[in-house]
């Protein structure tokens, strides 16, 4: 057993104050609530409430699984780390990785350093940093990155400097919304002084977006960004003034680098060329003599303080040139010793030989390429130019260098999302430029050894050298098509990158790469404890799998995992992990939505995904998940929105229409357990928690509403019969007492509870408090038979219209139990019916009307609420909340980005996810 797994998932706590508990009497209309209660409800309205500090959420496995562009490291302390993930979270660590924690307030509206785009520390005050996010805001830490401060809000068209977030007129100030402020792109601090720090406008690390070709040599120019200027402030952020003087409008900043022994002098890295200053920033001139386009990609530097000795790195962009029916190309690796007055080539031998690479996925992707570059198909690329090069460069994109050491330097490019080419991910430098070599291998290329022969004249190791967790199989069988996104290094030469979600640290210069987001319990054995920094889409969970101790859990883009029983953990309350579907299996399904068990069968499980491979696939396993295949093609849509869609939609389809190939949102999956070939779903019109909000598709196969199988999951149909035109059906249960009942929550405008006595042919609509309009979801507790429903608009719904509600007869009256805009989801414990877990979430509008967004308890049937974001993160997009089935001391949640997680009630030293044994 490996003993590195005690104590991984410590919380951070935050600051706590014990929340106002107020009593509720029951009633038999939707009328007015107690005095008292009414008064906890209105200071969730208006004030920030804090979370019990008693419940802390803990982050379980996989960790990371999405993508993260960004690793910073503390200058002087290698154990103090942070990641700012794509999926609108941001984790730190202060030991080195052994265990991530989230930078979030868990106590405000979701908005603070959900993304970060930068973090830079002082190096006068090791425990002073500030920090980016994309929302063009600034924080401050005084306790290094523990804790952040929102200080300034500088980019965009919502400018409210030292504005409180928490003062009502904060919203008609317009101070939130779903795309507040506009990027900045890069933070630096003056190494002599940090009081004096600099932000430069754009969004320059955007590779993803952010495409350079012939045409285009500075990038595409973002929407969501903010170009032209450069910001200074001398007085550590208590003001901030703009810098225009010598720079183009339209200027895209990717580094700002304030010389250590000269601080009036800096350069910054931009999409127009390397820019200098020597008047502290005040104006800019373009300067660089030696680089042959003057395109920097990054830009780094080494200082040796002892011998005052200054030297800068520097990529180029790469450019092609069209030679005959070969290209030859232009760039790469450049070095400074004065001040970035000159550059000097130390390209070395980086070039390859594409004659010598026999491997057709590179031959691929190096017409990528020429196609990206020259604004032409990638057809009409391999036709012009047949003929591959003797000499030729990838178009690298990051450079860092051991501070320790000027000679170690490593470069990358992110072959995926930068349309570059190359074998590896990685290359490194021992003697300042001379010589290269790739250091980061793996995929089929370094695996099989084609090109052995070709390697060993270069004296470049071929085995493959990279540690996955999960996703080793598939990244042991793909054609490293994923690309590496970021490239870091620490004060102790440790270095940094990401490759197919995953994170990865090199302690020995790059000859073995482990990944630091997992921890696998025993060697081999595919169960994965995460350490904390979960970037996972977390979707459905199914607690009740027929199984006590089994846990399914539903994730976009990493398949189907379980919990697993793991004797003799350090740390009972641990979940360990295995992915059962996924990228554990061939082109195994990888974004579910939602998951059902046999009732009679434990071993038969049934998945439906809604984008990637196998979307609109009903696919099943009969042995407990070993192996699986698609039994039925449910949904299928056409690729053009449909003509019925909302207003405006075809406008933007093009850039909300998600990736290619994705089908509605799938909620809901349900067996009957009394005639299991009779299964349930629904097919989301509108859906507002995925990933992707793709507009509406017309259907070729399948359809949007209720669908039914009567055959076992081989045939479907839809049966809409009853319902209001355009019903977004959301999620149904069936009666726990007569399964030819089922209740289907709508959530749109127009949308209701409903109820079918036939197993869904026709529908009927209920009569629910008249002030509902959005109906997002509805539970029966199976003991007391008390149903809830939970109301309110994602978009547009009115305080008044949102809430939970209870009814104790079966739908005939109705008691609000909890008043919000949007309550997405409330159950019961079916251990303890007292026990109530409930999911507000953020309405993303200017008059959301409601300060504290997350996950609220009651422990007394809804008398009294405790709220419990301590520790969660994407607590504003709770996907699924649910008290365990089992034990009435824990519960469970799946966040939009940040995986699932467990908190414990009664938290103890003994504390476990495990049933209770009665």
């Amino acid at each position: 057993m490996n003993q590195t797994l005690i104590g991984l998932c410590s919380a951070v706590c935050i600051a706590s104050a014990s929340l106002i508990g107020c009593g509720i009497s029951p009633t038999t209309t939707s009328a007015v609530t107690p005095e008292n209660q009414q008064a906890y409800f209105d200071r969730l309205r208006t004030e920030k409430v804090t979370s019990n500090p008693n419940i802390q959420w803990q982050n379980i496995g996989p960790g990371m699984s999405g993508y993260n562009e960004e690793l910073w490291t503390h200058p002087t302390n290698p154990n103090v780390m942070f990641i700012g993930p794509d999926m609108h979270v941001s984790y730190g660590t202060w030991d080195g990785a052994n265990s991530w924690h989230s930078l979030q307030d868990h106590d405000e509206l979701g908005q603070l350093m959900k993304r970060v785009l930068d973090i830079e520390f002082s190096r006068q005050d090791p425990n002073y940093a500030m920090a980016i996010d994309w929302n063009g805001w600034v924080y401050e830490s005084s306790n290094q990155g523990r804790n952040w401060q929102k200080t300034a809000e500088l980019a965009g068209d919502h400018r409210d400097f030292g504005v409180d977030p928490y003062d009502p007129l904060a919203f008609k100030k317009g101070w939130y919304d779903e795309q507040i402020g506009k990027r900045l792109g890069d933070l630096a601090v003056d190494p002599n002084n940090d009081n004096i720090w600099y932000i430069g406008a754009g969004d320059f690390w955007n590779v993803k977006e952010n495409h350079r070709s012939i045409n285009k040599l500075g990038g595409d120019k973002l929407n969501y960004a903010d170009y032209g200027y450069i910001l200074k402030t001398s007085n550590k952020g208590k003001t901030w003034q703009k810098i225009s003087k010598g720079l183009p409008s339209d200027l895209d900043v990717g580094k700002i680098i304030v010389n250590p022994t000269r601080s009036q002098h800096l350069l910054a890295a931009t999409n127009k060329g390397l820019m200098q200053s020597t008047d502290g920033g005040m104006s800019w001139q373009f300067g660089a003599q030696g680089l042959p386009h003057n395109l920097p990609r990054d830009l780094t530097e080494h200082y040796d303080p002892v011998t005052g000795e200054y030297t800068l790195y520097l990529i180029e962009q790469t450019h092609y040139q069209a030679q005959g029916k070969s290209v030859s190309a232009s760039g790469g690796i450049y070095t400074s010793t004065d001040q970035g007055k000159t550059w000097h080539n130390i390209t070395g031998n980086l070039w390859l030989d594409l004659t010598q690479i026999n491997y057709p996925a590179e031959h691929n992707r190096y017409y990528r390429t020429l196609a990206n570059w020259f604004e032409i198909s990638p057809k009409q690329a391999r036709k012009k130019y047949s003929q591959l090069p003797k000499q030729i460069l990838p178009v690298f994109n990051r450079i860092v260098v051991n501070p320790k050491n000027k000679q170690e330097i490593y470069v990358t490019y992110n072959k995926k999302h930068d349309r570059t080419f190359g074998p590896g991910e990685v290359w490194r430098t021992l003697d300042g430029g001379k010589h290269w070599t790739v250091v980061a291998r793996h995929g089929k290329y370094w695996i099989n050894n084609p090109d052995q022969d070709y390697w060993a004249k270069r004296n470049n190791p071929t085995h493959a050298n990279v540690e996955f967790a999960h996703v080793q199989y598939e990244m042991d069988t793909h054609t490293e098509d994923q690309g590496n996104r970021l490239l870091s290094i620490n004060s102790a030469g440790e270095v940094f990158i990401s490759i197919s979600q995953q994170t990865h640290k090199s302690s020995d210069q790059g000859k073995t790469w482990q990944q630091i987001d997992d921890f696998e319990v025993e060697k081999g054995s595919n169960i994965w404890i995460g350490r904390g920094g979960s970037d996972l889409p977390g979707r459905f969970m199914l607690l009740e799998t027929g199984i006590p101790e089994r846990r399914l859990m539903a994730s976009g883009e990493h398949g189907v995992w379980q919990t697993e029983v793991v004797e003799n953990l350090a740390n009972k309350a641990d979940v360990p992990m295995r992915q059962i579907e996924g990228q554990v299996n061939d082109k195994g399904m990888v974004s579910i939505s939602t998951l059902a068990v046999h009732p009679h069968n434990p071993n038969i499980i049934y998945i439906l995904a809604w984008r990637q491979y196998h979307s609109g696939k009903l696919r099943r396993s009969t042995d407990g998940g070993k192996t699986w295949q698609n039994i039925a093609s449910v949904l299928e849509v056409s690729s053009k929105p449909s003509d019925s869609n909302v207003a405006g939609a075809k406008k933007i389809a093009k850039k909300i229409q998600g990736p290619k190939g994705m089908k509605p949102a799938q909620n809901s999956l349900l067996i009957d357990p009394n005639q299991p070939n009779n299964m349930f779903f629904v097919a989301e019109l509108d859906a507002f928690s995925e990933i992707y909000r793709a507009p509406r598709r017309e259907p070729t196969k399948g359809g949007y509403g209720f669908m039914k199988s009567t055959d076992g999951g081989y045939n479907w149909k839809v049966s809409n019969k009853g319902f209001h035109q355009d019903a977004s059906l959301r999620r149904i249960i069936l009666d726990p007492d007569n399964s030819n009942i089922i209740y289907a929550a709508a959530a749109d405008k127009n949308g209701g509870l409903y109820k079918s006595v036939d197993q869904g042919e026709s529908w009927q609509r209920m009569t629910i408090p008249a002030n509902i309009k959005s109906v997002n979801n509805v539970f029966i507790d199976r003991n007391n038979k008390h149903m809830f429903i939970s109301a309110g608009g994602f978009y547009d719904g009115k305080y008044e219209e949102g809430g939970a509600w209870r009814s104790t007869d079966n739908g005939k009256t109705w008691q609000q139990i909890f008043k919000a805009p949007v309550v997405l989801q409330v159950e019961s414990s079916p251990v303890d019916a007292n026990i109530l877990l409930l999911t507000v979430g953020n309405q993303m509008r200017l008059d959301r009307q409601f300060l504290n967004p997350g996950l609220y308890l009651s422990q007394d049937g809804g008398q009294s609420w405790n709220k419990i974001n301590n520790n969660l993160s994407n607590y504003d997009k709770i996907i699924d909340a649910k008290p365990d089935p089992y034990n009435p001391n824990v519960l469970w949640a799946a966040g939009w980005g940040s995986g699932w997680n467990v908190a414990y009630i009664n938290k103890t030293k003994d504390s476990t996810w495990l049933p209770v044994k009665r």
